[in-house]
């Protein structure tokens, strides 16, 4: 079969324009990931659609339907776990989304939920799916082992 120049430079263009989109994508989401570390609560406004939508069986109530949901959200994470840190270990992005690995480290100095501090350190490994539209993150889905995690912090005996 022969492929014409012309449609292979479409195609190399087309190929170069989706990994440069897949690169933006990752660097919002890293963006993201600092400034979550850093507690820049306007910068996190800054890097999310303000209709924001997190979805997560994991994480229960309260419901993340906006931008500032989540952060209201992550503010009440750090008075659980005020020395919180997250590192990015793996990212993956294809059109729109991204995907990410990441690795959560905390000591829990505050209650969560019904359960009071313990002053044991958390560290959990979770999967989140970042979706990106005009350079904001839009919907969001994560996911991790909540038994997993309240074993390490002692509120539930091993099973």
């Amino acid at each position: 079969m022969l492929v014409s120049r012309r449609s292979t430079r479409a195609l190399g263009r087309t190929q170069h324009a989706a990994t440069a989109m897949s690169e933006r994508n990752k660097s919002l989401v890293r963006a993201f990931v600092e400034a979550v570390n850093a507690q820049d609560w306007q910068r996190v406004l800054g890097l999310l659609a303000s209709d924001f939508q997190r979805h997560s069986t994991a994480a229960g109530e309260p419901v993340v339907n906006s931008a500032k949901d989540l952060v209201a959200f992550l503010q009440a994470e750090f008075v659980t776990f005020p020395d919180a840190s997250e590192t990015l270990l793996d990212l993956v992005a294809e059109g729109s989304k991204v995907a990410a690995r990441h690795h959560f480290r905390g000591t829990q100095f505050g209650p969560m939920g019904s359960f009071p501090p313990s002053g044991k350190v958390l560290e959990a490994t979770y999967i989140a799916i970042y979706r990106v539209e005009n350079q904001r993150i839009v919907e969001a889905w994560a996911e991790w082992d909540n038994l997993a995690g309240l074993k390490q912090l002692g509120h539930t005996s091993a099973a």
